[in-house]
């Protein structure tokens, strides 16, 4: 009898503890985006922009979200980050952004999946890294690791006038 009442105590202690965790942040809706819509965007950036497709069911993008957030915490007044979710739900893009605390990046919504196929690439993730006035330097399909996403924004900085 002790046993169980130790075994039910314990238990308790840890479901009080698991739903202690933090209240995800709200994230309001992404706004939809079209392939024409990202093309202004980045003709009319006067920084240098990087622009990352991701989806919230997407492995590999959910292991490259916390560098892309540190990435833009560090270079967000010199690079524009862009994030592009694709092929998703509003409520699964929302969830990643608050998950991954991806706030300080502007992200938009495209369910067709439409703007990557416009800028020549496919799959996800992908990102794609434009100098100012948007002209594609480099692109890279696949998880980002920090050496290539370095590599990638130290390019693009470097066609800033």
């Amino acid at each position: 009898m002790t046993r169980a009442i130790l075994l039910v105590t314990a238990s308790a202690v840890l479901l009080v503890a698991c739903s202690s965790a933090a209240v995800p942040v709200e994230v309001d809706p992404i706004p939809s985006t079209t392939p024409a819509e990202v093309r202004a965007l980045l003709e009319g950036s006067t920084r240098p922009v990087m622009v990352n497709v991701w989806a919230s069911w997407c492995g590999p993008c959910r292991s490259e979200a916390p560098l892309l957030r540190s990435a833009a915490a560090e270079w967000g007044d010199r690079i524009r980050f862009v994030g592009i979710d694709v092929r998703d739900t509003q409520a699964g893009g929302r969830g990643f952004v608050a998950e991954y605390g991806l706030e300080a990046i502007e992200h938009y919504f495209d369910a067709a999946g439409a703007v990557p196929d416009d800028l020549g690439g496919f799959g996800v993730p992908i990102s794609f890294f434009f100098a100012p006035g948007g002209r594609l330097l480099t692109m890279h399909s696949g998880v980002l690791d920090e050496r290539t996403l370095a590599v990638a924004l130290d390019e693009i900085l470097r066609s800033t006038p």
